[in-house]
């Protein structure tokens, strides 16, 4: 029998890339989204789910295992960009980005346990962000529910490694994908203190998403992931400097580097 993969946000994107490659490898693939209806043409099947509707995140696991009666890997894909001032940006977004970031990845993971816990297997692949290994200006909210995701992971893998479940981080770097379309911006306001800053930093912000590496490379990392006896705790994908920024954070003064950022950024 060939491995039963859900991939939640699986119709567009990275996820769309890695289901079409791990389908093509022979697996069973299933993806998600908010309205499937919106992908009669999708390469493999689309559930409907909602991260940040626990209902919908429990008839969609429910829905695979009634037809396939198992699920082997889990990759929690879905999530959501955002960008502004921390100050300016409302409390309600802030709190709607860790709900699709943070708790949504969360709520599916405890809906597949059971599942998983049951067939006394299963592999649980968590896509968070290069960016959440840093707090980085007018993304700090977007660093900070990707970077929670990856401690917890951290934590979580621990506590399931008894029951012959691993867990692992895949952390992207800059791809060319539509999220840049998909976050919320928070407005360029004329009378901003930030309005210079911010609009520049959106701007190369935008133009590194939309000059990104070929979301097929994630697929590749993702598949070799899958068929890893034992898989790591954080696994980095993305273009070099992109990657050895996390080397640099680790190894330079906390002000060394953050003149780094602010220099790349323009501050």
């Amino acid at each position: 029998m060939s491995k039963v993969v859900l991939i939640t946000g699986g119709s567009s994107g990275i996820g769309k890339s890695v289901g079409e490659f791990l389908k093509d490898k022979g697996f069973t693939v299933y993806g998600t989204s908010r309205n499937p209806q919106n992908y009669p043409n999708s390469q493999f099947p689309i559930v409907a789910l909602d991260v940040t509707d626990n209902n919908t995140i429990l008839n969609c696991v429910e829905e695979v295992i009634s037809k396939e009666g198992k699920i082997d890997v889990l990759i929690n894909n879905a999530g959501a960009g955002i960008t502004g001032p921390i100050e300016e940006i409302p409390e309600v977004e802030i709190k709607r980005n860790f709900d699709t970031n943070f708790f949504g990845p969360i709520n599916v993971i405890k809906a597949v346990l059971p599942h998983m816990r049951k067939q006394n297997s299963g592999l649980i692949i968590n896509v968070t962000s290069i960016a959440g290994y840093m707090g980085l200006p007018y993304r700090g909210v977007y660093s900070a529910s990707k970077g929670a995701l990856e401690l917890i992971t951290e934590a979580f893998r621990m506590e399931i490694k008894g029951f012959n479940i691993h867990m692992t981080n895949i952390a992207p770097g800059d791809f060319a994908t539509n999220i840049a379309a998909g976050r919320y911006h928070a407005p360029v306001l004329e009378n901003s203190p930030y309005k210079e800053q911010y609009g520049n930093t959106l701007e190369l912000m935008n133009a590194h998403v939309d000059s990104g590496q070929d979301p097929l490379l994630m697929a590749k990392a993702i598949f070799k992931v899958i068929n890893v006896k034992h898989p790591k705790v954080h696994y980095k994908v993305g273009e070099f400097m992109q990657k050895f920024s996390i080397v640099l954070k680790r190894v330079l003064p906390d002000k060394v580097y953050e003149k780094l950022l602010m220099k790349h950024y323009k501050l």
